[in-house]
């Protein structure tokens, strides 16, 4: 096998980030690509910084042994705290993260009000307080940490009384005056998508960096001479370090919602 014909890694802190792998296979669909899911430790957002450096590391030492060209870090969690560090010891590898998508969000209407949804460690890490003291000025910019959240998505609730129940509590402070745009900046959170809109009002547009870190990878991929030249279909590999065979049927099924 080719350099250029290996996999390209994406791991999560869960099934999360199948959302970010939709869009790189729907952008890139002649690669092959392995996800890997940390279920087992789940989820990273409440852990403390080195913790989720060193899952980090054993993920990607992990997904190494596979045979790969790159990592995707689809874990909004692991790019705020440890992407720079990661990039540092893996420094032959291109290695992508994935941000709250708080530009397009702030773009979409002048002085608008915009909810960026996150992980309570993605909500207090500086990365993301640079981001949003760029753009502050140009919009009421509200952070949410949604602690549990995740672990709904992680059980394959996405839907449901208990779903709904939990966003309307979280969100109710939130709903009046009227959002113009919600920031998912999770990547678990955009399979709850739906059950939110539900709440906020099917009016409110959705941002999240799925689409973006796709581009950047197809980028970062091409600078490197490392683009698949197979016209064929890629194949797509799911592991969880779980090892629940639901797991995996819990992927395959989200990748394909």
């Amino acid at each position: 096998m080719t350099q250029e014909e290996k996999a390209i890694a994406v791991f999560d802190s869960g099934v999360g980030g199948i959302s970010v792998l939709r869009e790189l296979v729907k952008l890139m669909p002649n690669e092959n690509f392995i996800y890997y899911g940390d279920s087992a430790h789940a989820p990273y957002g409440t852990k403390s910084i080195e913790e989720v450096y060193q899952l980090s590391i054993h993920n990607i030492e992990k997904l190494a042994q596979q045979g790969i060209k790159a990592v995707v870090i689809a874990c909004n969690t692991v790019t705020s705290v440890a992407i720079d560090d990661l990039r540092d010891k893996y420094r032959k590898m291109p290695i992508i993260g994935v941000e709250p998508a708080l530009k397009p969000a702030v773009l979409h209407k002048k002085d608008g009000r915009v909810l960026v949804m996150a992980t309570p460690i993605t909500i207090h890490e500086h990365k993301f307080s640079k981001l949003m003291d760029t753009y502050q000025r140009m919009a009421e910019v509200i952070p949410l940490p949604c602690g549990g959240l995740a672990d709904l998505v992680e059980a394959g609730k996405v839907e449901g009384e208990e779903v709904e129940d939990y966003l309307g509590n979280l969100l109710a402070p939130y709903v009046s005056p009227k959002l113009d745009a919600i920031v998912l900046g999770c990547t678990h959170y955009p399979f709850a998508k739906e059950a939110i809109a539900k709440v906020v009002g099917y009016d409110v547009e959705f941002f999240d960096g799925g689409v973006g870190t796709a581009k950047e990878t197809e980028r970062r991929l091409k600078e490197s001479g490392l683009l698949n030249p197979s016209k064929e279909k890629g194949k797509v590999t799911m592991l969880n370090s779980l090892n629940d065979e639901r797991m995996i049927e819990l992927s395959y099924y989200l990748l394909e919602k």
